[in-house]
């Protein structure tokens, strides 16, 4: 049986409430380790004696963005035990393999969770729009806009670094990760440009010729997608408001517990400093998600605009 452990739960639901406010992984790494709020293996040799493999005692506060983005993708902290997750490839070889989630025997709310269903909801969608830098410190164009057809997951881009840059291609995540779970489906950057082009090309020709039309089409597809956005952050702003009443109730509970004597005063200013910034974090959150609502349910249609500019531009030669 799993209990929680109310210090280390208090940061948890803290990189969980960071991350839904839009930080990633490595900047909540150099947060903790700036406040020097110690790692995970740190913290178990501290308190618990356990002295894992990977434990650094020169760095107790090393957090790492791995740690981070491994524990956002953590269903434990959701009370979800998942089973049958690793196997090795055969009885000479090994090496673990990690089956994808569907394969893997999942058992819910087998303890405590330490987040709720929305924040963990947040979360994910927040981490699955991430855009994220290349090597070369050069915005692919197409983060985050390219999946596999087969299984979803994100195509990762290569660069060619000692050859023309038509070399540059997109490969499966998936393959990338497991080449047994998918296939690369490889295609080079330059003829997806191509392809990305010649559909613009087409749609801004409509958008001159058939003004009207266009108009009328765009107006009922934006309309749909404006209103699935605004349930979306309403969903969101839903579960900040129900996150911060519980954190009004956790902190009274903290005070009446510090008066009776039932923890220390250094275990009150631990907890109550986490919970405190938390509380920071979605007082200032929480305004500016109501204000983007606001801003989807009184957009005006940028279909004019849109056709404003494909009047100007009739020849599009490049991708920027």
């Amino acid at each position: 049986k799993l209990v929680v452990d109310e210090e280390a739960a208090a940061v948890v639901r803290r990189i969980f409430a960071l991350c839904a406010a839009g930080q990633g992984p490595s900047q909540i790494a150099r947060l903790l380790k700036r406040e020097q709020v110690l790692c995970p293996t740190a913290y178990a040799y501290k308190t618990f004696g356990v002295a894992h493999s990977s434990l650094n005692l020169n760095d107790p506060y090393g957090w790492s963005d791995s740690t981070i983005a491994n524990m956002l993708e953590n269903e434990i902290y959701l009370g979800n035990t998942i089973n049958l997750r690793y196997s090795t490839r055969s009885y000479k070889d090994k090496r673990k393999v990690e089956h994808p989630r569907e394969e893997c025997m999942v058992l819910e709310n087998t303890h405590p969770a330490l987040v709720s269903r929305e924040v963990w909801d947040i979360v994910q969608r927040v981490r699955q729009h991430k855009r994220r830098r290349t090597n070369m410190d050069e915005q692919n164009k197409y983060s985050g806009l390219v999946v596999c057809a087969d299984c979803g997951s994100t195509m990762v881009l290569h660069r060619a670094h000692t050859m023309s840059w038509s070399y540059n291609h997109f490969t499966c995540r998936t393959y990338k990760k497991d080449g047994t779970l998918c296939t690369a489906h490889y295609i080079r950057e330059c003829v997806l440009d191509d392809v990305v082009l010649e559909d613009l090309r087409r749609v801004t020709a409509m958008a001159r010729e058939h003004t009207q039309e266009f108009a009328a089409y765009i107006g009922s597809r934006q309309s749909a997608e404006l209103r699935k956005e605004a349930r979306g952050l309403e969903r969101e702003l839903t579960a900040m408001k129900k996150r911060s009443k519980e954190l009004d109730s956790i902190f009274k509970r903290l005070y009446e517990d510090s008066v009776l004597g039932r923890i220390t005063a250094e275990q009150f200013q631990t907890l109550s400093g986490s919970y405190t910034q938390e509380m920071e974090m979605l007082n200032k959150a929480i305004p500016e998600k109501e204000t983007a609502i606001q801003r989807l349910r009184e957009q005006v249609s940028g279909t004019d605009h849109f056709i404003s500019l494909a009047k100007r531009y009739t020849d599009i030669q490049e991708l920027t």
